[in-house]
């Protein structure tokens, strides 16, 4: 079997499940995008799963995100891809990302808040974004605390006129661990509920799950899942 094929059975097999994952959480299945993370795997992997049918992929990282964005760039099947920033963006980086990816998952910081608004402005352009929560207030992990969520959704809100905020993101403590991290998912969908109260605005999206607890996720209201090793396969070593 090629690597097209193999790469096409796997995503077919997500597929299913996350149609089965909708169908048992009584939630439509065009409510819950799914999103092919493609971090360390090569371009043509990320152009023989878009000619399955996948449009939304996400990166980690910035230059390799961008090299891809330029090797596919005369590639039929990934001419509608739209790419999206999940991993952790220094704000020494924002110039780079601002504009370039249909929504940044993880914006935790005023300080990233502000570098993506100076050059949205010079660009004149506008950029949607998720904040990322760090749900279990894990030292080493990235993500704003929960109790911090409200000051700087205010500031993105009042001073980042370019800035579209969209929902919130989250990494749980526990990865690809079924249940476990249901209660997690459920943290971030109240969260989320109470900046919507705040802000007076939709806020939509809710970008949690992963390869092992998607379903959780899909029943605690996430819109976006984020699936990598389930599509891809193991991921090679960063070199």
């Amino acid at each position: 079997m090629s690597t097209e094929d193999v790469l096409r059975e796997r995503y077919t097999r997500v597929l299913e499940r996350l149609d089965a994952a909708c169908a048992a959480a009584g939630r439509g299945r065009e409510d819950v995008a799914l999103i092919a993370v493609s971090k360390l795997h090569p371009a043509a992997d990320v152009a023989a799963v878009a000619r399955a049918g996948q449009v939304d992929f996400g990166e980690n990282y910035v230059q390799e995100a961008l090299q891809k964005r330029e090797e596919l760039a005369g590639e039929p099947a990934c001419r509608n891809v739209r790419w999206h920033m999940i991993g952790h963006v220094q704000s020494r980086k924002a110039a780079q990302v601002a504009g370039a990816f249909a929504l940044i998952h993880t914006l935790d910081s005023r300080k990233l808040a502000d570098g993506l608004e100076r050059r949205l402005a010079v660009l004149e352009a506008r950029q949607p974004v998720l904040m990322e929560v760090n749900v279990a207030a894990e030292p080493q992990k990235s993500g704003i605390m929960a109790e911090d969520l409200p000051v700087l959704a205010d500031y993105i809100v009042e001073n980042c006129p370019h800035l579209g905020l969209r929902g919130l993101m989250c990494l749980p403590p526990v990865f690809d661990a079924g249940e476990a991290a249901r209660p997690h998912f459920a943290r971030l969908r109240v969260l989320c509920e109470e900046l919507r109260a705040r802000l007076g605005l939709p806020l939509p999206e809710l970008s949690m799950g992963m390869s092992g607890d998607f379903e959780a996720a899909v029943a605690e209201g996430a819109t976006l899942v984020r699936i990598g090793t389930d599509i891809f396969g193991p991921r090679p070593p960063r070199t």
